[in-house]
């Protein structure tokens, strides 16, 4: 798929899912493309990741694995792109609806705003109860500013791997680009971790998601601050300053781009330490503003997390005019 049909599948992707989200009904009815990429994953790792095996094995299989979870979700995308796009242009729109699917510009917008709707009319038992809806961390170690800061670093994070890395993958890849995409994203939540079961197994899924988000995660930190740059109740020059000095110190090497801009921009500090479970992990602050973060910032955050939104929307629109002209 050249970009002259990917890129304007993209935007109308963009727009779709902006507008409508994924319906409740569909959810109930059918479950969701990422639930179903999930109940194979599930199902490769109880197959293939057997504890008796050495860990070279188990690394092996968990490169199989992957391949295996490519290859079942590109070449459906791919059948259904080529047979759509036989129908040009008007093939675009049910393509483009599926292809929204796997985008959450809305849906992350609603479950990070349940956090602040919850802080705002039940207090921190409210806040604690949204927030274990969106993040893996313990609820019950977070006080309000703890959970409002959980609230917006997922916003942040969520941007890049929800929304700015598939729309990246959609428009260089078409469908098949994405759905590889949400693929390799969804092995890593699953298996990607460094515990005892899945060390070996999830090595290729967590080294191949850190590739596949590097772009997205730098282009989300530059909408942030594009976004902040035009609205004057916050700090763009404090988020460009935040992302040269932090982002690099972050855990992850892509997560630290869209919080350090976020927190620059708002003037808070992110991230740090943070207890998952009953394990204590002790990462970089993200920005040097205040730690008290309340519900009023994760509406700030909200805010510009939407123009930026917008911004990814007016870059795809102004690619697509570029490529067809």
């Amino acid at each position: 798929m050249n970009l002259s049909a990917s890129l304007p599948l993209l935007v109308l992707a963009l727009t779709i899912e902006a507008a409508f989200g994924y319906p409740e009904r569909f959810y109930a009815a059918i479950g969701h493309p990422v639930t179903w990429i999930g109940r194979l994953i599930g199902a490769l790792d109880r197959a293939l990741n057997r504890e008796a095996s050495s860990f070279v094995t188990r690394k092996a299989m968990g490169v199989l694995a992957l391949a295996l979870l490519l290859a079942a979700t590109i070449a459906p995308a791919l059948l259904l792109q080529s047979f759509c796009l036989a129908f040009w242009p008007l093939g675009l729109i049910p393509l483009a609806l599926v292809a929204s699917t796997l985008i959450a510009q809305r849906s992350l917008y609603e479950h990070v705003a349940r956090v602040a709707e919850g802080l705002e009319r039940e207090g921190l038992e409210g806040g604690r109860k949204a927030v274990s809806m969106i993040v893996g961390r313990n609820p019950n170690t977070l006080d309000e500013a703890g959970v409002a800061r959980a609230a917006i670093e997922s916003l942040a994070e969520n941007f890049s791997d929800g929304i700015t890395a598939p729309a990246f993958w959609l428009g260089a890849g078409g469908l098949p680009g994405i759905a590889a995409y949400k693929a390799i994203n969804t092995a890593d939540s699953m298996i990607g971790h460094r515990t005892p079961r899945h060390l070996a197994f999830g090595w290729a899924a967590a080294r191949l998601d850190d590739l596949v988000n590097l772009p997205a995660s730098r282009l989300t930190a530059l909408l942030l601050i594009v976004a902040a740059a035009l609205d004057r109740t916050v700090d763009a020059g404090g988020a460009w300053r935040a992302l040269r000095r932090d982002a690099g110190k972050h855990r992850s090497p892509n997560a630290g781009w869209p919080e350090a801009a976020m927190a620059g921009a708002l003037g808070l500090r992110l991230a740090g330490p943070r207890v998952y479970g009953d394990t204590r992990i002790d990462d970089h602050w993200m920005g040097d503003g205040r730690a008290d973060a309340n519900a009023a910032d994760i509406r700030r955050a909200l805010a510009l997390y939407r123009r930026a939104c917008g911004l990814l929307w007016g870059l795809a629109a102004g690619l697509t005019a570029a490529a067809l002209l």
